[in-house]
Parts: structure tokens; C-alpha cells; sequence
């Protein structure tokens, strides 16, 4: 009888729509996520004209970059005049390795939700107008190599989670307006104090039990 090959053939015709239908499905949870982050920025010279949302994924957007398995593992934005604010939906990128929005005018805050961001290497926002606190939910990034928040509008004190990343290799938060004091172990041993400079209220490296914290904070 010839029911047993059909039932094989629509079972293999089944496990094919299945993956056909589940392979895209990252693909799309990410692209909504980044169609968030183009909601919410200005884009006066179209950079972002081609985040076609109705694609079955991101990684043909201009700006992107995927892996093999077309996870988005770059998303290169720096110098793209563009104005706006982050998003949570980011934190969504958890294949992300750099995240690039140098040099633009991004206002609001870092959204905790970065600290999701398990596999980022680097994470460059310097040379904006972001504002509010450096997440301690970064501390939870420990790929991370460099992180460049310099000449934003930051405040508060540095987060003492991000002393325990021990892949950091450079820290830059100078000119902010952060508080308190420089930590001085783990990877800030060996970052130099002219990366701290141009905050009025942060104070010199801590002395171990001899400063507090949160002082002038």
C-alpha cells in the first residue's frame, strides 16, 4: 500500500514548514526591534531608508550586519546625524557584538535593557547628548572590550558592576557630569585617569575603605 509514503511525505512536508516558519521568526523579533529604534530617531539625511520592517529579516538593511544564522551582530550608525532616543527594544539584539552611535545628537537615557546584551564587544555612544545614570545593568556584559560614553551629559557615579568584567579594555567617561569616585580595581587598573577627566564631580581614584562611594554624589 502506498499510505505509508504519504504519510512520510506529509510528515517531511509538515518538519519543512515548521523550520520555514520558525527560522524567520528571530529574524523578524529583531527587525522590530531595530524598526523601534528608527520610530524613535530623527533621520534627516535618510540613512535609514532602507529598514524595510515587512522583510523577513534585517540583515539586508543598510547599517546591519548578520551572522550565518542572519542574527544581527553589528548595527553601525556613528556620524549619521541622527537625533532621537535609545530604546528598550535593543536589549532584544542578543546576538549583538557592536553596537556604533557615535557622534550623533541622541538625547534621553541608556536603556537598562543593554545589560541583555550578552555577547556586545563594544559599545560606543560617546559624542552625543545622552543624559541620566550609566546603567549598573552593564555590569552584566562581560564580552564587553570597550566602552566609549565620553562627551555626553551623563550623571551619577560610576557603577562598581562594571569593575567585574574582566575583558574591559577601555573605559572612556570623560566629560559627563558624573559624581563620586574612579574606581580603582579590576579592569580600571590600568585605564588612564584622562578618561575620567572633565567630570566637576568626580573625585580621584578611591582609596580602599578610606572614601566612600557615593562621595559628592
Amino acid at each position: 500500500m502506498a499510505v505509508a509514503p504519504r504519510v512520510a511525505a506529509r510528515a517531511l512536508a509538515l518538519a519543512v514548514t515548521v523550520v520555514l516558519l520558525a527560522a524567520p521568526a528571530a529574524g523578524n523579533s529583531e527587525g522590530d526591534a531595530l524598526f523601534a529604534l528608527r520610530r524613535s530617531l530623527s533621520d534627516p539625511d535618510n540613512v535609514l531608508e532602507s529598514w524595510d520592517p515587512t522583510l523577513v529579516n534585517p540583515c539586508t538593511w543598510f547599517h546591519i550586519t548578520c551572522n550565518q544564522e542572519n542574527r544581527v551582530t553589528r548595527l553601525d550608525l556613528g556620524n549619521s546625524n541622527l537625533s532621537g532616543h535609545l530604546v528598550p527594544e535593543l536589549g532584544k539584539l542578543e546576538h549583538l557584538q557592536y553596537l556604533e552611535l557615535y557622534k550623533n545628537n541622541i538625547q534621553g537615557t541608556i536603556p537598562a535593557e543593554l545589560g541583555n546584551l550578552k555577547s556586545l564587544i563594544s559599545l560606543d555612544l560617546y559624542n552625543n547628548n545622552i543624559s541620566g545614570i550609566i546603567p549598573p545593568t552593564l555590569g552584566k556584559l562581560k564580552a564587553l572590550v570597550f566602552l566609549r560614553l565620553n562627551n555626553n551629559q551623563l550623571t551619577g557615579p560610576i557603577p562598581r558592576e562594571l569593575v567585574g568584567i574582566s575583558n574591559l579594555k577601555v573605559i572612556d567617561v570623560s566629560k559627563n557630569n558624573l559624581c563620586g569616585t574612579i574606581p580603582t580595581s579590576g579592569p580600571f587598573e590600568h585605564i588612564p585617569l584622562n578618561n575620567f577627566e572633565n567630570n566637576p564631580r568626580l573625585e580621584g581614584p578611591e582609596l580602599q575603605g578610606l572614601a566612600a562611594y557615593d562621595t559628592n554624589c
